[in-house]
């Protein structure tokens, strides 16, 4: 808070709690942030358990009204309301309808009344006439029954005095009867008493209306604690009744009772629709005071909007904003008062009771604003009271009284009240006076606090007046106190006495004070200050009203005094006759000498005269900054859609579709229309095709305008009828227009209003799936409130360019924002940026109290315009017109002229002119338009009306000028943004009352704010005013080094009151050693008149500074090479510098101001001449001239900035925070702070927490579109799929969300693509070339006979056992000797060749695809159960492993019609399976299993679009210790889990155990069916064994339609699994083929490679298992690498046939993680990872080697496949004499071929006759395997033979049982095992050679 009272907390403290709620914040599910304050002060707190009223025991009539505004059933809370004014000429008399019938019942009771049938006559209740009733005809269906129900939603009345029927809407009657309320009008409200006749047949007051809930109000005592107007939610247990249904947080005491933090009261009532039908707008002037009514509401009490924004929703009661309020004695308004006094005063109610004001009330404004302060900031301790500590007192009526006074004594004569000042002041006081208390409720238990009194000593009554006036004894008679001691009205008497008398003319402020003994005070505060009632009174009008008080004064030709008072002014007459003498004395001689030094240069250009070459129009490039906010936009998007929400599926869209909303500014439309098109990201996008035309640009922009329905419905149409397209909605300047389309439905409204909630806010807009909204804007603050669509968890902030002094992103240009131009006004190092000009400031005020009557924009205005009319006369000669311009004007003027003077091509400056009023700017434009006529200047600069509704028009001249700048051809190109008016010399009159996203180019040098509505004080509308400058710099040439260098010196964590993550810091930390004498010798005044002489002798000599010269000017310190692209040798540059003259005054005004540029040429040659008449030497003239283009110059500094004093003494003054004042206005115009117990914010807070801030402390206003945004029994109410981008003014949002545009389609791309393998099938060279084909091209299945037939291809051709060891047999011819080249090194295995492939509709998914087809398949859909699974297990023996095989299954509820279990014990029997001769289109027969490990994420196990959505059952197959999680990934899917034995096996044991599962299941099915009946050959025999990364499927269809038989073609395409699999099981005598597979895919596969459309081969990765026919051939459960080789081998040995479908290939994925690369072989001794070569896997027994952590299986066949030559040197690259592997395939490297033979009887070997092999290899043999079947083979001589055993005990009997020591020799040292520990089973090798 940076209060300086006792006990303030440490700053440490302070931001310790800051972080922590922050954290707290973002972790909560609650709407509300934990306030900061409330830990810091209020720690022991409770939620609030009351609200407050307010109210005064002493005053029951009006504390009945505000129980009853208060406590109403409404939703809406109680925020004062605006009528709208009334037309012309009607009655606006309290007790008169409009047509000037008097409605009070004590005048009319006795007339007779007609009264319709069905109508009833009730008493309304005025607020302004409390003790009278007006008489109203309602239809009774409108009215409650006697039990305050069955009363229809709406309104039906007549006016009982005029007679006019038919009012269908209370706020209409309302209006028409005069009630004048300061609140929504309601019936419940107003309609209060049921009339009846009595006996006399008199009207009387009959019963009270019993309108529902008013039951529950009961009458409250000032004694009462709890709030009267409160009805207690039966389910809030203790809780106040907040109107959302969403609990409140724990403990949130900051806001004051009777604030509201998270909604208004619960309305039980049936729901109400007539309550949008009022309308806020336009207030009548006589009713202004309701300041935050108005929707836009301008109107800020001075300081702020906030003043009274400020207000809690309930607050605003009391004497409505009608001058005639009041009760008791009425106080007459004398006549001619403002003529008298020449201002309104402005009268605010304070304390008490308030007289009726009759007679001139027009000349006199009465506000309830500080009567709503005062209320608020007495219900400060109000939460404290349920601790029952009755003692803590909220600050007294007398002490808040006499601090105002204190406060308004120490204001400046210049400076306005600021109602949030005085709230601040109030809660210090507070806080300072129960200091000790409040310590002690953070210590103490709260129900045992012990009572402590407070310290400070009350003021009394009595003393009140005494001590206020010893307050006021000391300012000077600027604020006087009136006590009177019966009533205000004689004080007010009093005053109005004082006024007409003229003894007040120095007194701004008159206090007066009703004090007695026996009664609270009563008390009012008039503002008599001309200037400060002007501003009051000015502040309150709204927008709307300020525009048509304006035009009403211009029409009406009010004005024309001003201009005849200027007139008398010039002692040489009046101006016009002045112009038109110069004009004819200086026709034809003037204009050609001025325009010559525009024209000539580009004329000569062809004559090789200098042309300057600093123009340069930015092309569109992406700066580092955009891309990292693009990134971070990205990021929210994906982590939307990882949510477990399922709000946003990325996966399930395809493209990028979107449309931008811009305000409707023409300017800016055509700008965006810019940005889009040279962005190229149409085009990238793939939304239009290569010849872009603008038609097809304007389909992605809207204006926000009358023509935006029809667009925006043509976005709806596109986003329902492709919902595979994600469409994001950009909504940018998104904090324009934010009123709620309830109310623009208003006639009044304008038609725009309210048009981005009717559209962006529409259901269609919420519920699409396929939208995301983004709202993009320099000024979310609005957006960001207790009730805001958007999460702070979708917040993105523009980052900050520095963290902890690291420049984050190199940027060549530097942002120059809001805080580094008041960091530059207010550093003193520099020239302030942010000026006001005292001379205008001077004229104003006494121009405003002369003409009182006149707005001050009108005033204003008109100064400003003669200021620059005689500016330019001076310029152009009439020196005698420098007195009647300021000093600040002529220098905006002289250097606008000079500027084109001064560059070759008549480059040039433009001056902004902010006139919001569009009318005024009207007159401007027309004013100086013929000024600059006259003067003949017509062609030297321009002057452009920017008006928003319409385009940019500029002379014929210009465009011509702007066609050579920017080498355009095109006749008809004219400028459509102001970016392309880039160096043209021209004054810009902007309109409108608020900026709209427009930029301005770099040739900006003045920003003239001098007009801006200064009255309208809210945080938004000051910072897009200073927006306008922010400007870009290049950081190369920094010219306000000195402000950088302060910024680098000041905490770079400062909130900037822009956005302070976004708080630019130097990019060189040495610049601003060199400081020229200049800087340091500046006047330091920030007055720039005082200053303007030196500040523009600097100004002119950076001007014209070359290179060398620049260490020395005042506002470059860098050269900027880049601009200057010709080349000077060095002699030229020392020649021009030495002849440079120092800064001198030779700054002669009256010659022509032609000091703009100091004459540095050389002495001969004259000021202004071009460079061909120049006397000095054309190369150095040409380089000056270069270095003085005024545009050049003013891209490298930001502009100059003219504010108005007041704006000017807002921004560059702070508060106890240390953060500009503008910072702690009310944030926007249409919220409003939820209470005044609120701390400040801090200097040190980032982006994140100003949100968080704002989130928690303000509430929009029932006119704001987010006010509905309530709780509807949701936790939250944010939408799921809306962002907010926020960033500084003019910092290129545009381009980072195009940007985000791009990077989300490729991001989109790339999700609906995946890297496949992409490798041509491997040794196709050794496949023998057979003429015979056993099947035709076209044949869909394979015939068995032909089939059986065909060789078995032996050779592997799958590309990923490229380095796997080749398989002779007889058929094929070893011409391998190249094979080996091709082979990668052991280093590149990962290294294989991919392509990346767009995902069909048919893909396998993992577990990141979630769209609403496969909800329910995966489990995950929220709207179904949980899927509960049941673990079962299943036990069968297997021989060979000698023991019982023990597995589980985990099957969820929803699949367990798979299976059969027993009927008693629920006991899991088998799974079924289907019927040979079953056919199904939706069913697939096959179960499919998976094996996988280590995927539980990216393992492809979703089938669901891969099956086409058939029924299929399918198994994953996982190990035991992963379980757990595969679960939880794939809740919905079938589980079987390995024993815990093969956690660390390979892929061979579950393999092995599958199809060990599925024959035993196959039994079990036989078994089970053939009791119904059915022959056990008739059960579906094949299972499907699937890898985890199979992705895709595809078909080769093949037509042989050509004339010959061998002629066809063919084509490819994706098909679902579903289909293929059906084809197969389709395959006729099926039963008979043991495996049957499909190719991998390749994008080189040739026609030959599928002319055959079957093979007999290997297959590998997806494969059909016939587990009948393979019961005898197992796999080998201990395999990691090769067994489906190994098993291939197998299965063809034993005679069965392995069928390839050649027209069907299989994608597979490449997966980075898990799979074989999860084994990883580690040392078992030291954790630390050690590199192991294989060649260290085997080691000698008994060795003392290092063991390794790794199977002993996996240590062999990783050994044998890079080792195995060392076991075997003869067969290395000896393909014709390969190994012999009896029973086996173990890849022994691709250098050595190996040869298969079976050992089992009946096997199929190849002919080993003619073979002689050069090695044996013997693994684990089996009891086939005998002595007479090996001495069948012939070896070579030296040949070496390997055995391999589980011990050495086996390893010796296997050697005497095969007699191999007949052949063979074996040494002691030739036996090895596995680098194993004894307790890991290693496998024992023997190795011998042949003799």
């Amino acid at each position: 808070m940076g209060n300086s009272y006792a006990g303030q907390l440490k700053t440490t403290r302070f931001e310790e709690v800051l972080h922590n709620s922050i954290e707290a914040s973002l972790r909560s599910n609650n709407l509300v942030p934990r306030p900061i304050f409330s830990q810091l002060y209020l720690e022991a707190e409770q939620q609030l358990s009351s609200l407050e009223a307010g109210s005064r025991a002493d005053n029951e009539e009006e504390e009945e009204e505000e129980e009853e505004e208060e406590g109403s059933e409404s939703s809406s809370p109680p925020v004062s309301y605006q009528v709208k004014p009334p037309p012309e000429g009607c009655c606006t008399t309290d007790g008169f309808c409009q047509a000037g019938k008097d409605l009070r019942l004590v005048s009319i009771s006795n007339e007779h009344i007609e009264v319709p049938s069905g109508f009833l006559l009730v008493g309304a209740k005025s607020p302004n006439l409390p003790d009278h009733l007006l008489v109203c005809a309602v239809d009774k269906r409108f009215l409650p029954d006697d039990n305050g129900r069955n009363a229809l939603l709406g309104f039906s009345g007549n006016c009982v005095g005029c007679g006019k029927k038919g009012f269908c809407y209370f706020t209409e009657f309302s209006n028409h009867i005069n009630l004048k309320l300061t609140t929504q009008p309601k019936k419940q409200k107003h309609l209060k008493y049921y009339l009846v006749r009595n006996a006399q047949g008199a009207l009387t007051k009959g019963s009270v209306i019993c309108w529902k809930g008013a039951e529950f109000r009961g009458r409250q005592s000032s004694a009462s604690t709890c709030s009267s107007n409160l009805f207690q939610l039966p389910e809030s247990s203790g809780l106040s009744g907040s109107a959302s249904s969403e609990p409140l947080p724990p403990a949130n005491p900051s806001a004051p009772a009777g604030t509201q933090q998270t909604g208004t009261l619960t309305n039980s009532g049936p729901p109400k629709k007539r309550h949008k039908g009022w309308s806020p707008e336009s207030p009548s002037s006589t009713e202004t005071w309701n300041l935050q009514l108005n929707p836009q509401a301008s109107n800020r009490i001075k300081n702020d909007g906030g003043s009274l924004s400020s207000l809690p929703h309930s607050a605003l009661v009391g004497p409505t904003s009608s001058p005639v309020v009041g009760s008791g004695e009425p106080v007459s308004v004398p006549d001619n008062l403002m003529k008298i006094c020449k201002a309104k005063p402005v009268i605010f109610k304070g304390h008490g009771n308030f007289p009726y004001l009759c007679g001139n009330i027009n000349d006199v404004i009465v506000s309830p604003l500080l009567y709503t302060c005062y209320r608020n900031s007495q219900s400060l301790s109000r939460a404290y009271e349920q601790y029952g500590a009755s003692t803590m007192q909220p600050i007294s009526e007398e002490m808040q009284l006499l601090l105002t006074v204190y406060y308004l004594v120490q204001l400046a004569a210049d400076q306005v009240p600021l109602i949030e000042d005085l709230e601040q002041i109030f809660m210090r006081s507070w806080r300072e006076s129960h200091l000790s208390e409040i310590r002690q409720y953070q210590q103490a238990v709260p129900q045992a606090f012990p009572q402590v009194p407070s310290q400070v000593t009350p003021v009394t009554s009595a003393q009140l007046p005494w001590l206020a006036g010893l307050a006021a004894s000391s300012c000077n008679d600027s604020v006087h106190i009136i006590e009177c001691s019966y009533s205000l009205a004689e004080g007010l008497s009093e005053m109005f006495k004082l006024l007409i008398e003229g003894k007040l003319m120095k007194t701004n402020y008159v206090v007066i004070i009703c004090a007695s003994r026996n009664r609270a005070i009563d008390s009012c505060i008039v503002i008599t200050g001309k200037y400060q009632a002007r501003v009051l009174s000015e502040s309150m009008l709204s927008p709307s009203d300020y525009q048509k008080e304006v035009n009403y004064q211009l029409v009406t030709g009010k004005v024309e005094t001003l201009g005849s008072f200027f007139s008398t002014l010039c002692p040489e007459g009046d101006i016009d006759l002045l112009l038109e003498r110069f004009y004819q004395e200086n026709q034809g001689h003037i204009s050609s000498s001025l325009s010559s030094s525009v024209n000539k240069p580009t004329a000569v250009n062809g004559a090789g005269a200098a042309v300057c070459t600093s123009y340069e129009i930015e092309r569109h490039q992406i700066r580092p900054f955009q891309l990292a906010v693009a990134q971070k936009l990205l990021s929210h998007i994906c982590s939307i859609a990882d949510s477990s929400t399922q709000n946003l599926d990325l996966g399930s869209f395809e493209k990028i579709d979107f449309l931008i909303c811009v305000p409707p500014s023409e300017v800016t439309y055509q700008q965006t229309l810019f940005h889009l098109w040279h962005s190229g990201i149409l085009l990238e996008l793939g939304l239009e095709k290569e010849h872009l035309t603008k038609q097809r640009v304007e389909q992605y922009v809207m204006k926000l305008d009358a023509d935006a329905q029809i667009k925006f419905k043509i976005f709806l149409q596109n986003s329902m009828q492709n919902p595979h397209t994600l469409f994001v909605l950009i909504h940018d300047h998104a904090h324009w227009d934010l009123m709620s389309a309830m109310h623009s439905l208003y006639p009044q409204a304008e038609l725009s209003t309210g048009l981005v909630d009717r559209l962006l806010n529409c259901r269609e807009v919420k519920e699409a799936p396929n939208i995301v909204t983004l709202h993009v804007t320099s000024f979310p603050y609005a957006l960001q409130t207790q009730h805001t669509h958007i999460s702070p968890y979708n917040e993105i902030h523009w980052p900050s360019s520095y963290s902890n002094g690291v420049d984050l992103y190199r940027e060549n240009k530097k942002y120059f924002g809001l805080s580094e131009f008041i960091e530059s006004t207010l550093s003193g190092h520099s020239i302030p940026l942010l000026r006001y000009d005292s001379s205008f400031e001077a004229m104003v005020m006494a121009l405003g109290k002369r003409f009182p009557r006149l707005h001050s924009a009108v005033i204003r205005t008109f100064v400003l315009i003669q200021h620059y009319s005689a500016a330019m006369m001076a310029v152009c000669g009439l020196s005698q017109m420098k007195n009647y311009t300021s000093v600040e004007t002529l220098e905006i003027t002289q250097n606008l002229i000079n500027s084109s003077r001064q560059c070759p091509s008549g480059h040039g400056l433009m001056v902004v002119l902010r006139i919001p009023c569009i009318p005024l700017a009207a007159v401007a434009y027309e004013r100086l338009y013929n000024v600059r006529e006259r003067l003949a200047l017509e062609d030297n600069f321009e002057i452009i009306l920017g008006n928003p509704n319409s385009g940019i028009t500029i002379g014929k001249h210009f465009v011509e000028q702007l066609k050579v700048w920017q080498k355009i051809e095109d006749v008809d190109w004219r400028p459509q943004t102001y970016l392309e008016l880039e160096g043209l010399p021209c004054i810009l009159i902007f309109s409108g009352m608020d900026p709209q996203g427009e930029s301005l180019p770099r040739s900006l040098r003045y920003c003239d704010l001098r007009l801006i509505n200064s009255s309208s004080l809210v945080r938004t509308s000051l910072e897009q005013e200073l927006g306008l400058a922010a400007y870009f710099v290049s950081s190369e040439i920094h010219t306000e080094k000195a402000v950088v260098n302060d910024v680098l010196e000041s905490d770079p964590e400062k909130l900037s009151s822009t956005d302070n993550e976004d708080e630019e810091i130097a990019t060189e930390g040495s610049a601003s050693e060199k400081r020229s004498p200049m800087k340091r010798e500046r006047s330091r005044s920030h007055d720039s008149a005082s200053s303007s002489l030196s500040s523009k002798a600097s100004t002119f000599c950076t001007e014209s500074s070359p290179p060398q010269a620049l260490s020395n000017s005042t506002e470059e310190t860098t050269n900027n090479y880049e601009r200057q692209k010709q080349k000077v040798d060095k002699g030229a540059q020392t020649t021009i510098s030495k002849h440079l003259p120092p800064v001198t005054e030779q700054l002669d005004m009256k010659q022509n101001i032609k000091s703009t540029q100091v004459s540095i040429t050389s002495s001969s040659s004259p000021p202004f001449s071009s460079s061909s008449s120049s006397s000095a030497p054309t190369h150095n003239s040409f380089i000056l001239q270069t270095s003085q283009c005024s545009m050049t110059k003013a891209s490298k500094q930001p502009p100059i900035v003219f504010l108005p004093k007041l704006v000017y003494d807002i921004i560059t003054s702070t508060d106890s925070s240390g953060l500009p004042k503008s910072s702690s206005l009310l944030p926007y115009h249409s919220v409003m702070w939820a209470s005044s117990f609120r701390p400040l914010m801090s200097k040190m807070m980032t982006c994140t927490e100003q949100s968080l801030y704002y989130r928690q402390w303000t509430v929009p206003k029932p006119i704001h579109m987010d006010y509905n945004n309530r709780n509807e029994g949701r936790m939250d109410t944010f939408h799921p799929r809306r962002l907010l981008l926020s960033g500084p003014p003019q910092i290129g949002k545009t381009g980072a969300y195009l940007q985000f545009l791009s990077i989300l389609s490729r991001m989109l791309i790339r999700l609906t693509e995946v890297d496949v393998y992409d490798e041509e099938e491997i040794n196709l060279t050794i496949k023998e070339e057979s003429d015979q084909y056993y099947h035709q091209p076209g044949d869909m299945w394979p015939d068995l006979e032909s089939f059986k037939k065909m060789p078995f291809d032996y050779t592997i051709h799958d590309p990923k056992y490229e380095d796997a060891s080749l398989i002779c047999s007889k058929l094929q011819t070893m011409n391998s000797e190249d094979r080996s080249m091709s082979r990668r090194q052991e280093d590149m295995y990962t290294c294989r060749q991919t392509t990346r492939m767009r995902l069909s509709k048919y893909a396998a998914y993992n577990t990141y695809h979630h769209c609403e087809q496969c909800h329910q398949y995966m489990g995950f859909n929220p709207r179904y159960q949980i899927y509960e699974s049941t673990l079962h297990a299943f036990a069968f023996s297997y021989s060979m492993l000698g023991e019982e095989i023990q597995l589980h299954f985990i099957i969820p509820k929803s699949k367990e019609h798979h299976f059969v279990f027993s009927q008693p014990g629920r006991q899991l029997e088998s799974m079924r399976l289907p019927l040979v001769t079953d056919k199904s289109e939706d069913y697939i027969k096959s179960p499919t299993f998976t094996p996988t490990t280590g995927r539980h994420e990216h393992g492809l196990f979703n089938l669901y679009h891969a099956m086409d959505g058939a029924s299929h059952l399918h198994v994953l197959v996982v190990k035991e210790y992963e379980m757990a999680i595969y679960k939880k990934y794939w809740p919905n899917h079938i589980m079987l889990v390995l024993p815990s034995i093969f956690n660390s096996a390979g892929v061979g044991a579950a393999h092995f155990l599958i199809k060990e599962l599925s024959y035993h299941n196959l039994e079990l099915e036989r078994n089970r069916q053939e009791e119904l009946g059915i022959k056990p050959q008739d059960i579906w025999p094949f299972i499907v064994i699937s890898d985890d990364s199979c992705v895709m499927w595809n078909a080769v269809e093949v037509d042989c339609s050509g004339d010959r038989k061998s002629d066809y073609t063919w084509t490819e395409r994706n098909v679902s699994l579903k289909q293929i699999l059906q084809h197969i099981e389709a395959t006729p005598n099926v039963t008979h083929y043991a495996l049957i597979g499909m190719r991998k895919w390749s994008s080189k596969t040739n026609s030959a490679e599928i002319k055959d459309p079957f093979s007999c081969c290997h297959v590998h990765d997806f494969l059909m298992l016939n587990v009948d026919l393979t019961q005898n051939v197992q796999y080998n459960q201990n395999r990691f690498t090769c067994d489906d080789v190994d098993f291939n081998l197998r299965v063809h040995s034993a005679g069965l046939l392995i069928c390839r479908f050649n027209h069907f290939n299989v994608m597979k994925k490449q997966i980075a993680v898990g799979g074989q690369r999860s084994f990883h072989i580690k040392s078992k001794v030291s954790d630390t990872p050690v590199s192991i070569s294989p060649a260290q896997y085997i080691c000698a027994p008994d060795s003392k080697h290092t063991f390794l952590a790794a199977p002993a299986q996996l240590l062999l066949e990783k050994y044998l496949q890079y080792h195995s030559h060392r076991f075997f040197p003869l067969s290395l690259k000896n393909y014709s004499h390969p190994v012999l592997s009896v029973d086996c395939y173990l890849n022994l490297g691709p250098q050595i071929a190996v040869c298969y033979v079976s050992s089992r009887p009946h096997s199929l070997n190849i002919s080993s006759s003619g073979l002689t092999f050069s090695g044996l290899l013997l693994y684990l043999c089996d009891s086939f395997v005998v002595a007479s079947f090996l001495k069948k083979f012939h070896f070579l001589k030296g040949a070496t033979l390997c055995v391999i055993c589980q011990d050495r005990n086996s390893l010796r009997q296997t050697v005497v049982r095969l007699e191999l020591e007949d052949e063979w020799q074996f040494r002691l040292r030739d036996e090895f095992q596995t680098a194993n520990a004894k307790e890991d089973r290693p496998l024992f090798f023997l190795t011998g050679r042949h003799i």
